[in-house]
């Protein structure tokens, strides 16, 4: 008695299709007071190996019969690895199918996923949005799959998507000579819901520099650091930029979902409708930052991929921490390499950081007294490392507010004026790098920027002239013309100006002004 049944195992942030194969075989001796022998095959993991005695006391408890025969449970291709509870379902189903409690016999166009509680409720399992795409992919009809996981599977549009609620459930449901009809989602209406921020800029008083840098930032997608005493308003800054990020798109959204699916951390709605803001404590380890494990998982890098990753008080982390940023800020992708296996993680990412100019926080401050002595400046500094600085394309320096900024009335733009011209920017970016798998002027490589960056005799002149006095490296070359870029983007013009140098210069001078 052999049945068959489909599910899927998730690897990086795609999933492939995996075949259940149950086998029914009487033993000689077999009796009704004896212990069915249950054996899984197909390099499964220990929580797989655990799901016999789960799904035993599942069929049990929902009023089926477990089947006194020796079981064999094959789950191919045989050679690839086998995590997590998601194979409880296919497999409760293929030993009742094995049994001749389903009708139907070929379920080759449904697949089957879903943790098995001992009552036999279907519990909710990692990575059901990657499953599902796979699923669509492969041309299955239909995907049956937890309550709590339906929502984000029911965003790939072509795909037949039926919660369930328990194993009695699966079963009256494929047992049913027509189906009812599948769960539906409107991906339009998720998307177009009004984002609702709690938090505006025009709550920030003064600091309209640090405000200019933000938005020319955000509008190219360029890294920041933020620099400056305490409470002079840098995570107060940084904690704004959400609400100028450009809306997401639903090619990103489902990306960014896919990546939150598999780490466990989506909503009931199912879709990521904004753009991830993270910001982890600086106790993270290089591990929980770039991700890892035996079957690797996503870090905090490709949980914020198409948003921010914000680190607040910068040198606080392990430098160990800090320089395994270096490649996923070059090429927007996290690569984690096992014995059996290397998985690619997106991780195209804004970075924001924030941090003290010293360990007293004072380092050139006109109205407080710095502590620091030079060496302990420069050895705090020291903490960032030049690598990972020349990766920064903008550094802004944020100074204390002074009362009177605090007492004004005027606080410049607020949150909505200020994304109405980042949309527009991004919009032309849009256009500019249509086919180009780019999207954003700090994504440009150095093909295109010879392109979209080419300078007059003056500005060139200009720029040459500031690299040779600062000492920038050909990385910050290359950053300073992305920068320019975004800045004559802002005033609508297609030619880069001495002006729009000037300006993008002024935000690589602090690397010269603290690491000496």
């Amino acid at each position: 008695m052999l049945f068959k049944t489909l599910s899927a195992a998730v690897y990086g942030i795609d999933a492939e299709l995996v075949e259940v194969e149950v086998d029914l075989t009487p033993r000689p001796g077999d009796s009704m007071n004896e212990q069915p022998a249950v054996i899984v095959v197909g390099l499964p993991d220990l929580a797989v190996r655990e799901s016999r005695e789960r799904i035993r006391s599942a069929i049990n408890n929902s009023g089926f019969f477990f089947p006194v025969y020796k079981i064999t449970i094959n789950l191919a291709p045989a050679d690839v690895k086998k995590e997590g509870s998601a194979f409880d379902l296919p497999i409760a189903v293929g030993i009742l199918g094995a049994n001749g409690e389903l009708q139907r016999e070929d379920l080759s166009d449904t697949l089957l996923i879903g943790e098995l509680a001992l009552d036999g409720r279907v519990r909710p399992v990692r990575g059901a949005l990657p499953i599902a795409v796979a699923a669509k992919k492969k041309g299955m009809k239909r995907l049956l799959l937890p309550v709590e996981n339906a929502c984000e599977a029911a965003v790939v549009a072509g795909l037949e998507v039926y919660p369930v609620k328990d194993l009695r459930e699966v079963i009256t449901l494929l047992n049913l000579a027509e189906l009812p009809e599948p769960m539906k989602l409107d991906v339009e209406e998720l998307l177009n819901e009004a984002d609702q921020y709690s938090v505006d800029f025009r709550e920030v008083r003064g600091q309209m520099h640090a405000k200019r840098a933000l938005e020319i930032a955000t509008a190219g997608g360029h890294n920041i650091l933020l620099v400056g005493p305490p409470g002079s308003g840098k995570s107060m800054l940084s904690k704004r930029i959400p609400s100028i990020l450009p809306p997401i798109t639903f090619e990103e959204a489902l990306e960014t979902t896919k990546i939150h699916s598999v780490a466990g951390f989506t909503d009931a709605r199912g879709l990521l409708t904004t753009r991830p803001f993270r910001s982890p404590h600086h106790t993270i380890s290089d591990a929980g930052l770039i991700g890892g494990g035996v079957i690797p998982r996503p870090g905090e890098v490709s949980l914020a991929h198409n948003g921010v990753l914000f680190l607040d008080e910068l040198p606080e982390f392990e430098r160990n921490v800090l320089e395994v940023l270096r490649q996923p800020l070059e090429d927007q992708r996290v690569t984690i390499s096992r014995a059996s296996m290397s998985l690619t993680f997106p991780a195209g990412f804004m970075l924001v950081a924030a941090m003290n100019p010293c360990n007293c926080g004072f380092y050139g401050d006109p109205t407080r007294e710095c502590r620091c002595t030079p060496p302990q400046v420069q050895r705090y500094i020291s903490k960032i490392s030049g690598p990972l600085l020349d990766r920064i394309d903008i550094h802004i320096n944020v100074p204390a507010v002074k009362v009177s900024e605090l007492a004004a009335q005027d606080s410049g733009d607020n949150s909505a004026q200020i994304r109405e011209r980042v949309v527009k920017v991004r919009k032309l970016q849009h256009q500019r790098f249509n086919g180009e798998h780019v999207f954003c002027n700090a994504q440009m490589p150095p093909r295109l920027i010879r392109k979209y960056c080419q300078l007059e005799t003056t500005s060139q002149q200009m720029l040459e002239r500031a690299m040779m006095k600062l000492g920038l490296s050909a990385r910050a070359y290359d950053r300073i013309l992305k920068v320019s870029r975004t800045i004559a983007d802002l005033e609508g013009l297609e030619q880069i100006a001495e002006k729009h140098i000037s300006e993008a210069v002024q935000y690589r001078t602090l690397d010269r002004t603290y690491w000496q």
